[in-house]
């Protein structure tokens, strides 16, 4: 059973998966103002009697800035800042860190418009991975696309 709810500033959904041992309910709801939003969303396991997923986020977007943080069960908080620096160059960062464990994920990409037919991409991030990736419009309905990732730690032995 699902059902959804929607309003200009918000948007609310409830879904019932049926299950012998019990059903469980996903729900989440978004509001957003003024370039502002806010989000949550959870899964409650009634055979378990709990939250099996508890996800809170904000964010904030105008035409060229958007800044968005998270925590995702109450363990994994993400942060992410994009910038549309010019008209044909954008660029991002993220960073995420779990408690419970020192490691921190941090990554940066962006992404160049060369001509209105050719896009080029490329991300790093602190596990040594270097991606990129060179998009081409040929025709209406028919883009090439060749990319790659490289493995920083295996580089020697062949990415």
């Amino acid at each position: 059973v699902k059902t959804t709810l929607k309003q200009e500033h918000m948007n609310i959904n409830c879904d019932v998966d049926f299950d012998y041992a019990g059903p469980t309910i996903h729900g989440s709801a978004v509001a957003g103002f003024n370039g502002w939003l806010v989000g949550y969303q959870m899964s409650f396991d009634s055979a378990k009697a709990r939250l099996a997923r508890n996800n809170f986020a904000v964010g904030f977007q105008q035409k060229d800035f958007t800044l968005f943080t998270a925590v995702n069960d109450g363990t994994e908080f993400t942060g992410s800042v994009y910038q549309k620096v010019r008209s044909d160059l954008d660029v991002g960062v993220n960073i995420m860190w779990t408690a419970g464990s020192n490691a921190t994920k941090f990554g940066l990409a962006s992404k160049y418009i060369v001509d209105k037919d050719t896009t080029f991409r490329a991300k790093v991030n602190n596990a040594t991975q270097v991606g990129f990736s060179l998009q081409h419009k040929v025709r209406d309905g028919l883009t090439f696309t060749a990319s790659t990732l490289f493995e920083g730690k295996n580089f020697n032995a062949g990415g």
